[in-house]
């Protein structure tokens, strides 16, 4: 099975407008659901879409101005359907 790959642009401007809370939230999500074997989490230099942050790209989706409330709801459906 194909591991769900997930990168938070850690710009300093989707850094600074939420992206320090949804990396702690994708970790917290991670750990708490036992998906260490199956996720790679990394992250991206600034990806030039600052307007449109804070932005992560999950399996090469890429997700703009997320929250943890976003991340949930996707990272959620991902694992149900695996």
């Amino acid at each position: 099975m194909a591991k769900i790959k997930i990168t938070v642009c850690m710009g300093s401007s989707c850094f600074a407008r939420g992206n320090q809370q949804n990396l702690a939230f994708i970790e917290a999500f991670i750990k708490s659901h036992d998906l260490e074997a199956e996720i790679d989490l990394a992250g991206a230099r600034c990806e030039n879409e600052c307007a449109l942050g804070p932005n992560v790209t999950i399996n090469g989706v890429k997700y703009n101005s997320v929250n943890e409330t976003k991340l949930e709801e996707i990272l959620t459906k991902l694992i149900k359907q695996k």
